[in-house]
């Protein structure tokens, strides 16, 4: 049984274009935590790390697991080259020495708790003994932070796991469960794609978004050039194109690309999990 779907995205015609076309270079790990589906999740990166690779010389192999517990436990092993992820700033994933190297460029994130418009939940309170989605033990927006809002608040509810964000969104949408706790942005998107109405409960305080993470022992020059080319891609002509096709894709109205970034950046989330009732 394939445990994981692997997405090949270096081919001859973008090795072409690369500055060092001429050797052979091993592929480089490129694991994404996939908010959404897994296709959707590729439609989006393929175009991205196509051009990353291009424009950095280091060929990139994107990959997706099928949960984000089967990538989390692969990246702790020291199984990818880079990742995008917000899940390794908790206490024993942070000594694995993980380096931050660019996030999406835009203000951050928040978690929230929300209901259908139309729902007659109006409080955190009303939730009691209610069906909630969240997307895995591992969600940062999506688990850790709205049930540390629902434990400080002391609302016991039914915990319904769904795997990624947009399932969660789904989910709530078809009245299978009461409310879901949701990254925000990713949210909005769905509810902008669907026709979807809903309103929050509860909001989080603001944190960057996912964050695109070196494994330490990646080769620092290759750190560095892809790092650059991510940095770059909101200014090249051509880049900008790729970037604006995957937000129409999403239905996103966010900044377009991405901003270097390090691991000083996330220091809340650090900080959060130090304080947290979630166990």
């Amino acid at each position: 049984m394939i445990s994981k779907i692997v997405v090949l995205l270096v081919a001859g015609a973008a090795a072409l274009h690369a500055p060092q076309a001429g050797a052979q270079q091993r592929s480089h790990t490129f694991y994404v935590l996939h908010q959404r589906t897994i296709s959707l999740t590729a439609q989006y990166w393929n175009p991205i790390l196509t051009w990353v690779s291009a424009k950095s010389g280091v060929p990139l192999e994107l990959k997706l697991a099928k949960t984000a517990k089967e990538g989390n436990a692969v990246a702790e092993a020291g199984g990818y080259d880079f990742q995008y992820t917000n899940h390794f700033f908790t206490p024993e994933r942070d000594r694995l020495g993980w380096k931050v190297i660019a996030r999406p460029a835009g203000p951050g994130i928040r978690s929230q708790i929300v209901v259908p418009v139309e729902s007659p939940i109006q409080s955190l309170h009303e939730l009691e003994g209610k069906d909630v989605a969240f997307v895995t033990p591992d969600g940062f927006t999506g688990y850790w932070l709205p049930m540390d809002a629902l434990l400080r608040a002391k609302v016991n509810v039914k915990v319904i796991f769904t795997g990624n964000q947009e399932a969660s969104s789904s989910q709530l949408r078809i009245n299978k469960v009461s409310a879901a706790g949701v990254n925000s942005s990713v949210m909005a998107r769905y509810g902008r794609r669907e026709s979807f109405e809903y309103r929050a409960l509860w909001t989080s305080d603001i944190y960057q978004d996912l964050c695109i993470m070196a494994n330490p022992k990646t080769a620092p020059e290759k750190v560095a050039a892809v790092r650059a080319a991510l940095v770059s891609m909101s200014k090249d002509a051509e880049g900008r194109q790729i970037l604006q096709a995957g937000a129409d894709l999403l239905k996103s109205n966010t900044e377009l690309g991405f901003v270097a970034a390090d691991n000083r950046d996330y220091d809340n989330y650090r900080k959060f999990y130090k304080a947290t009732q979630v166990k």
